[in-house]
């Protein structure tokens, strides 16, 4: 990266750095990209979990985002269909409750129709009888019925690393836990940035005839060396895991909370469920950004009023995750709810191109047209050709390049593996998984799982490392696998055997593989302190 100048330099390894990098190598710039911890560290693996149209739009009248939304859920089920998966949703209506089963009918007819009818498939109306045949637990009184639609659940996190891969599968320098530090001013004209690579602590400078800022909830950081005023009104998003069969529910539900009358999902994820989301207003960095008793409380309230068998109590989350919203500053809008979703580039007088808002689901878009602006900007410079636009929603992203994932899964089970460690495997790497077969198969503790009772084989952490990028023990167990949601406590008594194994890989001393320990359990406990909190939250 600092060897040459390069055409493009992405700050900001989240979804939408990740989705510029590949689209503008992909159209033949000399790109880079550098994140400050790992790929997808911040916003984008914190997120709902989900590429949908976003159901809830409608009522704040962001139609084109709900239709580029719905478009973008279709061409992601097809190039990425190991990450991203349909996924039904029951919608309950109770009486009194701020959404009437007729106005759900409308919207519903309204987000299938913005979907041009190609969605995985068409909304039904359920009666009440029928509803509660779907989802037995959920409380009875008042319900008058509702509706099943369907939208598209995804990994987050291995998604923005996809989208990495692909970038340097198309000649992008790519670089986590690289900081930059300052922007480079040549002329008064943006031209680089001074970084520091945080795992040697050497400090260099990238030169570049454009740099894209992509760094979502920390924009308006960068932003301000250039004396730019805040763009953003970030809001903080918290999710709490808990015990699926404490819920009882099999599928997806969208409800609107009775705290507060807010949308918000419960979804099945394996044994355990997650509660989510809050959208509240906050001058927390980033950086600092955790769940806190309040948030938890609010989540198992609205849960606990919809079941009302489960009677959750903060001790019974299992993992928390907390995220920070960069979503554009309104002129007047006191709902954080009601903040649009949509992105916009802002361009300084020294060429710093900076993309706010948007959302997960429209990342590509967002790429495209930040790339776009980065084609006029060289051309202007240097008189070159603008090139066509790249074909990113035709390309399947590393992992996707199947039509039939039941056939990797049958092969991997003829290798020796249970059904259920087959599917996950195929649902974390797709057609990449006899990559990490052919690693299992060469040492019998790598088939071994990485916590008992749970799927992620220790093969997966060590394709991670050679493959994947990952460079500490976080990157592995939260973000390749997913294991500190899933079993946190469970692999914190194996972390000692899994720091072992990552200090084997990448020739960690002592002191580093103490570090790392002491650095991963710090990030368990921020997880898990809302649980200092009163544990009742139903009614008295």
């Amino acid at each position: 990266m600092t060897t040459e100048p390069v055409d493009l330099l992405v700050i900001g390894g989240g979804i939408t750095g990740a989705g510029i990098a590949r689209d503008a190598a992909m159209r033949g710039f000399r790109t880079a990209l550098i994140e400050k911890g790992d790929f997808g560290s911040g916003t984008s693996s914190r997120s709902s979990r989900l590429v949908h149209g976003g159901l809830r739009y409608l009522e704040h009248g962001h139609l084109r985002l709900v239709f580029e939304a719905s478009r973008e859920r279709r061409v992601l089920l097809q190039t990425a269909p190991h990450l991203v998966k349909p996924r039904s949703f029951i919608f309950p209506i109770y009486r009194g409750s701020r959404v009437s089963k007729w106005r759900l009918w409308a919207g519903l007819w309204l987000y299938d129709m913005l979907a041009m009818f190609r969605n995985v498939h068409q909304h039904q109306m359920l009666s009440k009888r029928r509803l509660i045949n779907a989802e037995p637990e959920l409380k009875e009184r008042d319900l008058t019925g509702g509706a099943r639609y369907f939208d598209a659940e995804c990994d987050d996190a291995r998604l923005t690393l996809a989208t990495v891969r692909s970038a340097h599968n198309h000649g992008a320098a790519v670089a986590n836990y690289v900081r930059a530090d300052r922007l480079e001013l040549v002329d008064g004209r943006i031209r680089g940035a001074r970084i520091t690579d945080l795992v040697s602590g050497s400090q260099r400078t990238i030169r570049a005839l454009c740099v894209a800022n992509a760094t979502g909830p920390w924009s308006d950081n960068v932003r301000s060396q250039l004396g730019c005023d805040p763009a953003l009104r970030p809001t903080k998003g918290v999710h709490a895991v808990v015990p699926r069969r404490r819920l009882g529910n099999r599928e997806a539900l969208t409800i609107t909370s009775p705290v507060d009358g807010r949308v918000m999902f419960i979804i099945p994820w394996g044994d355990l469920s997650y509660i989510g989301t809050t959208d509240t207003d906050t001058d927390v960095s980033a950086d600092e950004l955790t769940a806190d008793a309040s948030d938890i409380v609010y989540l198992l309230r609205s849960a606990n009023a919809l079941f009302p068998n489960a009677r959750l109590a903060p001790s019974d989350v299992v993992a928390t995750w907390a995220g920070l919203r960069p979503l554009l500053r309104p002129p007047d809008t006191a709902d954080p709810g009601a903040v649009s979703r949509e992105h916009r580039i802002l361009d300084d007088e020294s060429g710093l191109l900076s993309i706010v808002g948007g959302k997960l689901t429209t990342y590509r878009v967002m790429a495209a047209d930040m790339v776009d602006r980065v084609a006029e900007a060289l051309s202007r410079l240097d008189g070159r050709p603008t090139p066509e636009r790249a074909r990113t929603d035709r390309e399947p992203l590393p992992g996707g390049e199947v039509h039939d994932l039941d056939v990797i899964v049958e092969d991997t089970e003829q290798q020796g593996f249970s059904h259920k460690t087959a599917q996950h495997l195929v649902a974390a790497h797709g057609s990449e998984t006899p990559a990490v077969i052919r690693l299992a198969q060469s040492d019998p503790e790598l088939a071994k799982p990485v916590v008992p009772g749970h799927t992620p084989l220790l093969a997966e952490l060590v394709h991670a490392i050679r493959r994947e990028m990952a460079l500490t023990l976080g990157d592995l167990l939260i973000r390749r696998t997913h294991l500190f949601y899933e079993a946190p406590l469970e692999t914190l008594d194996r972390i000692e055997r899994i720091a072992a194994l990552a200090a084997q890989e990448m020739g960690w001393d002592d002191a580093r593989r103490d570090a790392e320990l002491i650095a991963y359990r710090s990030e368990i406990d921020r997880m898990l302190a809302f649980r200092d909190a009163p544990e009742r939250t139903d009614d008295e």
